[in-house]
């Protein structure tokens, strides 16, 4: 660990015992150190940022920004010279190089692109080490049973993502094997595109005593750990990448008798907040802005939902994101939460793309949240996977993967049953649904969307 990165490790520890005035001062301080840094360094921002004043240290004085602004304007956003989009995407297009240092001194990571753009996203070693220092926060409030297992698997990390490619979890871990080579067995990547079973045999194999991976693969593995078929026994077990429901929490937790916490991650910011015991996710805003706003950007009060949140890494300098629209909705609680942490907790909804637009008549639209169709969907019996694909503005594809032993028509009727009382709750009544022969689908960087709007079907 170099020293820079210890000094990163105690000023985290240390901030979080200070309380939330000191995390505002850092916040605040930071904020004015990346505005100036990016005005110096990056032609987008300097013209972006010219009729602003010297020093900024409040968000809401800057413009707001969005992947596909930046991205069209990559060589001027970026605040390093030698770096140009042309470079990038030749490095992105040789799976050889994931985890590499591009340009000898970056961890370069994409999107998947499902939302029709793909990003291309470079951090610097200073927000590697800040992503470093600040995922040990997700530990805390473990039991001593929980920690006696982590110990027991020998800090073995089981990764459960979507193999190849330049994803950040998959960079991010080849990065750490490039770094420690001695150490490369306490993290291994395992692919979700084999079938269940093999997948279950290789987790028997390593014995992991955490277990990280997509919210809806890891309720498969919890129905696999159930039968039999898998037998571990993590001391945590991290989900994200995808909204994690109440009901698909508990059956981690009862499956795998661990501890079960969120992640809040995206390629612009791996470091962006924590799950905490009592379900909240703790946004690291010492290092992290997170606004939530309305569709004209402005800002949502603590307790009601947002239309979109506006992100600000505090960490990276070479690839500024700075108020980037981020286009998920989340809620900001409105007080302390229970578990005692002294950073804003929130709870993220859905992403603002993904809410089902539906025309109800009279020019109006109903917007219906994914996180609606997971919380009703996954309370019924006999169902494994599921995906509904909004083929039209009134018509719904249901893509059902039953569970085993379960009727196929069954499941079928009481899916069609409850998505059409839903439906009909929120003036959607109208709605077609179709039952679809494939089985739900993957993006090409693993993440299982649950509702996929018409825009992206």
């Amino acid at each position: 660990m170099t020293e820079s990165v210890r000094l990163i490790a105690r000023d985290a520890r240390r901030v979080l015992r200070q309380g939330p005035a000191a995390i505002r001062q850092r916040q605040h301080a930071r904020l004015a150190e990346i505005v100036a840094f990016a005005r110096a360094r990056s032609p987008y921002f300097r013209e972006l940022y010219r009729a602003l004043p010297e020093d900024v240290a409040d968000p809401a004085l800057l413009p707001v920004t969005d992947k596909k602004t930046l991205m069209a304007r990559f060589d001027e956003w970026v605040t390093d010279r030698d770096v140009t989009l042309e470079k990038a995407r030749a490095f992105v297009a040789d799976p050889a190089l994931v985890g590499e240092r591009f340009e000898g001194r970056y961890l370069v990571t994409t999107t998947s692109g499902t939302s029709g753009l793909r990003g291309i996203f470079l951090q610097d070693e200073r927000s590697v080490a800040v992503g470093n220092a600040v995922g040990r926060r997700a530990s805390a409030g473990l039991g001593a049973g929980d920690v006696l297992r982590l110990l027991r698997g020998a800090g073995r990390t089981a990764i459960v993502s979507a193999p190849g490619g330049h994803f950040a979890t998959v960079a991010s871990a080849a990065r750490f094997r490039h770094d420690h080579p001695r150490l490369g067995w306490m993290l291994r990547e395992f692919s979700i595109h084999q079938p269940l079973a093999d997948l279950a045999a290789e987790l028997d194999r390593y014995k992991p005593s955490s277990l990280t991976g997509f919210s809806g693969m890891l309720g498969l593995l919890a129905g696999e750990q159930e039968a039999g078929r898998l037998r571990i026994h993590p001391g945590m077990v991290i989900a994200g990448g995808e909204a994690l429901t109440a009901d698909n929490r508990a059956r981690i937790a009862r499956a795998f008798h661990a501890q079960v916490r969120s992640a809040y991650a995206a390629t612009e910011c791996g470091f962006l907040a924590y799950g905490c015991a009592d379900d909240w996710l703790h946004v690291n805003s010492d290092w992290a802005v997170l606004e939530p706003v309305d569709a004209d950007y402005r800002p949502v009060p603590p307790g009601q939902p947002s239309h979109t949140v506006l992100l600000t890494n505090l960490a990276n300098q070479v690839q500024p994101i700075l108020r980037y629209d981020l286009g998920d909705n989340v809620l900001l609680r409105p007080g302390p939460c229970p578990c005692g942490s002294p950073l804003p907790a929130v709870r993220v909804q859905g992403r603002a793309a993904e809410m089902l637009a539906i025309p109800t008549g009279g020019g109006g639209h109903a917007g219906i949240s994914p996180m609606l169709f997971g919380t009703l969907l996954d309370r019924l019996p006999g169902i494994e996977q599921f995906q509904l694909v909004q083929t039209a503005s009134t018509t719904l594809r249901v893509r059902l993967k039953p569970a085993d032993g379960a009727d196929p028509e069954q499941v079928w009727q009481a899916v069609r049953d409850e998505i059409g009382r839903l439906l009909a709750a929120h003036n959607a009544g109208h709605v077609t649904l179709e039952r679809a022969e494939e089985p739900p689908e993957q993006s090409p960087g693993g993440k299982f969307r649950r509702v996929v709007p018409l825009q992206d079907a």
